[in-house]
């Protein structure tokens, strides 16, 4: 099995900065995907950005120039630097890996996920 742990949520004022990180452990081979997605209460769950392990990056429109994610492959860590956090960022933050546990099974994993709240 494979376990996503999250941290780093929290309540912030808008504006400032927040940093998640997730942390994958267990049976892996190697991480193909990595990202973060959101959930706000009401709205469907949403890519936030995705990152491979060649170390290409995805955004999200919203989130484009405030947004960086990153990743050690050798932690099987990924991180989502936030800045200039906006009210509407408020939602539950999920981690999300595409895992490799052997040489021919993949599965995709996620997170408990991590409360972002932005006060205005």
């Amino acid at each position: 099995q494979v376990q996503l742990v999250e941290s780093g949520g929290g309540l912030v004022q808008a504006g400032g900065p927040l940093r998640l990180s997730c942390a994958a452990s267990g049976s892996i081979w190697s991480i193909n995907a990595m990202g973060w997605y959101r959930q706000a209460p009401g709205k469907q769950r949403e890519l936030v950005a995705a990152t491979t392990s060649g170390g290409s990056t995805n955004y999200a429109d919203f989130v484009k120039g405030r947004f960086t994610i990153s990743r050690d492959n050798a932690k099987n860590s990924v991180y989502l630097q936030m800045n200039s956090l906006k009210p509407e960022d408020t939602a539950v933050y999920y981690c999300n890996a595409d895992v490799r546990t052997s040489w021919t099974s993949s599965k995709e994993y996620w997170g408990q996920g991590t409360q972002v709240t932005v006060s205005s």
